[in-house]
This record gives structure tokens, sequence and C-alpha cells, in this order.
């Protein structure tokens, strides 16, 4: 029996991943899932549902003893939170993180170093900061110009330390912008990218605080759910030791997705779009990566979207409640 804990799994990504858990062979018919968080939707996926605060006392520790063997790590504060509250963003960010990795550590001591979970951590593309080639390839330098990105390449740095030193065995995802999100907008800088969409479809004013020139690098959130559960499944040893990649997407400018929108609802949906330019917002997004080159993921089988209309289908299919 495979022991699966979510960590975030009251979160929209922790309940995707969890129902594809749930309903996928990927870990057998018997997998145990555990999910935890500060609360849980009133019809969230199945599994053993634990509430409370990941950066309390004795959580991590609490998490260590029960030996799950997978462990997925998606709990954060998002990108705009992170920025505006800068202790909370190291604390959730990064300290949670270092708690967590100290307990699996010493659960893999105390097991005479049997133990060694595999930790599939819910990295960021926001690890990167301008200037920035037309292209991000897997050899691009990973130099962050936002706290948020800056607590997730740290969070990094250290799950290939432990990693390396045997004690877990990481990978960590660098994940593109999720959308379209469903449900409400949140803290995140790139809220606007899923309320642009979400929002005129379900026939409701949305705001875009940037230019429609923007390019940025995205995937569904059905995609980021298979990433998860391919990388805990992955061969490890195919990495050579650089425990982080980055994850396919769609490459679009804000213009494209408001077209890819056109295509699907018409132009009356187009016209629920209210500009407002939001500088603070601007400044954010302007030091985002805009498109990639992810060859070392795609060798490795991870798959994505192959165009923006393909991710609006996916919101329509799996989420979209007129």
């Amino acid at each position: 029996m495979t022991r699966i804990l979510i960590i975030g799994g009251g979160g929209m990504l922790g309940q995707k991943l969890a129902h594809r858990v749930s309903t996928q062979e990927t870990f057998g018919a018997d997998a145990q899932v555990s999910l935890f968080d500060l609360s849980f939707p009133p019809d969230s996926a199945a599994g053993n549902q634990i509430v409370g605060n990941l950066t309390a006392s004795g959580i991590a520790k609490s998490f260590a003893t029960q030996r799950p063997d997978v462990i997925f790590h998606l709990a954060a504060i998002v990108s705009g939170q992170a920025e505006t509250d800068f202790a909370l963003g190291w604390d959730v960010n990064l300290m949670a993180t270092w708690a967590l990795l100290n307990a699996l550590k010493d659960e893999h001591e105390a097991s005479g170093r049997e133990y060694t979970p595999r930790l599939v951590f819910a990295s960021s593309i926001a690890v990167f900061g301008s200037p920035f080639p037309e292209k991000i390839s897997d050899e691009f330098l990973s130099a962050p110009l936002t706290s948020y990105g800056a607590q997730k390449a740290a969070a990094e740095l250290m799950i290939t330390d432990f990693s390396r030193k045997g004690y877990i065995d990481g990978v960590s995802l660098r994940l593109p912008t999720l959308c379209v999100r469903p449900g409400k907008a949140n803290a995140a800088a790139s809220s606007f990218f899923s309320g642009i969409i979400r929002e005129p479809l379900n026939g409701d004013e949305a705001v875009l605080p940037v230019a429609e020139t923007v390019r940025h690098w995205h995937a569904s959130p059905r995609a980021a759910a298979t990433f998860l559960t391919h990388a805990a499944t992955l061969d490890t040893q195919l990495l050579n030791d650089r425990r982080a990649l980055n994850m396919p997407g769609v490459s679009c400018t804000v213009a494209e997705q408001i077209e890819a929108l056109r295509n699907v609802a018409g132009q009356g949906a187009v016209g629920l779009i209210r500009r407002k330019p939001d500088k603070t917002i601007e400044g954010i997004v302007k030091n985002w990566p805009r498109d990639f080159q992810t060859d070392r993921a795609l060798k490795l089988g991870f798959e994505a979207e192959s165009s923006f209309d393909d991710i609006i289908q996916v919101y329509l299919e799996d989420d979209f409640r007129p």
C-alpha cells in the first residue's frame, strides 16, 4: 500500500491532484491518501483530511513519523501576498519547508536510513528573473526578482541538497501559471490571467491590469496534476542530480488569450473585459518569464496543452459551471 500525503490538499491544485490520485491507477487501488491544509471545500476530494497550519510547531514532525511514501508539497503563500507580507512569505514558503526537510531527515536516520520518501515540490517559473532570452532553456540561470521567486528558488536548493545526502528523493517542478483556475480570484499577481477568461464565460466583468502585449507561460490545472503524479513515479536517476525541472506549457500574449476567448464565447464575452492598468501588478509581471524550451521535461515524459484554445477547453470540460 502506498501512503500519500498532499500538503496544501485543500487548495485548487491539491484537490485536482487528490482527485487524480483517487481515480487513476498510478499508485494502485489501495493507495492511502491524506490531505493537509488550513481548510477544505465542502465537496472535497476523497482522503483523510487533516486541518492545521504548516508553520505550527510539531506539524513537520507529525508528517514525518507517519512515514508517507510520497509527499506532494503544494502549500504556499502566493506571489502577490508574498511580496506585500515579506515575513509571512518567508515563514510559509521557506522556513516551513526547512522544518519539513529536517523532520524527514530525522525519520530517515531513525529508520536506519531505510525510509527515503519521494518528495514532489510545487516550485514556480518565478525562480527566473529578467533580462530573459527569447526562450528560457534548461540551462538558464535561476535569478529571481521577487520575494516569492526567491523563496521557491531557495526551497529548490534545499531539496536538491537533502536529496544529494540521501535523506529524501526529491523533485522540484517549476510550474507555469495555472490557467484557467476555477473559483474566485486569489491574491496571486497572476490571478488576472484566469480572471479575464473565467469571469466573461460566467457573464461577469473582468479587470485587465496589464497591456495586451504581455506574454506569459501557461498550463491548465489538469496538466499540473499530471505533472505531479508523473514526477512521483519518475526514475530520478535520469535527472543526474539536477532535480529542478521546467515544466512544459503554452506561451501566449494577453491578446492571444482574448482571441481564444472570442473563438469560444464570442465578442459579447470579450466585451466584458475592462482595461484598468495597475502599476504594482505591471511591475511584478514584467519580471516574469515569457517562453520556455523544456527539452528535459519533454524527454522525461511530461506533457501539457499545445494552445491556449486547448487550455480553455480543459476549463470548460473540468470546471465550468454556468
